[in-house]
C-alpha cells in the first residue's frame, strides 16, 4: 500500500511538472513578460509547483 501512495505521489507531482511546463512554454515572450518569467526560468517554475503537490 505504501508503495502505491509513492508512486501516486510521483505520478501527480510529474504531471503537474508537465502541465505547468506546458502552459508557460506555449506563452509568448510578451506574455511571460508581463507576468514577470523569464523563458529560462520555466523549467524551474514548473519544478516548484511540482514540489509543492508532493509536498
Amino acid at each position: 500500500m505504501l508503495l502505491w501512495a509513492f508512486l501516486l505521489k510521483k505520478y501527480r507531482a510529474w504531471r503537474i511538472y508537465r502541465e505547468t511546463y506546458t502552459e508557460l512554454a506555449g506563452l509568448d515572450d510578451r506574455t511571460l513578460a508581463d507576468i514577470n518569467v523569464a523563458r529560462g526560468d520555466i523549467s524551474r517554475i514548473a519544478h516548484r509547483a511540482a514540489l509543492q503537490v508532493a509536498a
